[in-house]
């Protein structure tokens, strides 16, 4: 199954932010990654809203990332 996400993700390449190169494109996806992981440690109170709040940043950010 892993393998299939990995030819899908090669597939659509473009699609995900590194239609600009691989160094933007990799920036871009660790800035997210940093984003959503500063989040959730600032949420830490609650175990519960500190992995919704990085999962909807993080998503919020590669969904961002695929359509710019």
């Amino acid at each position: 199954m892993r393998l299939v996400w990995l030819v899908w993700l090669v597939r659509h390449f473009e699609e995900f932010g590194y239609s600009q190169g691989v160094l933007r494109g990799s920036i871009g996806t660790a800035a997210v990654a940093l984003t959503a992981l500063l989040v959730g440690y600032t949420v830490r109170g609650s175990r519960p809203a500190a992995l919704a709040a990085g999962t909807l940043v993080g998503a919020a950010g590669i969904t961002w990332l695929a359509l710019h």
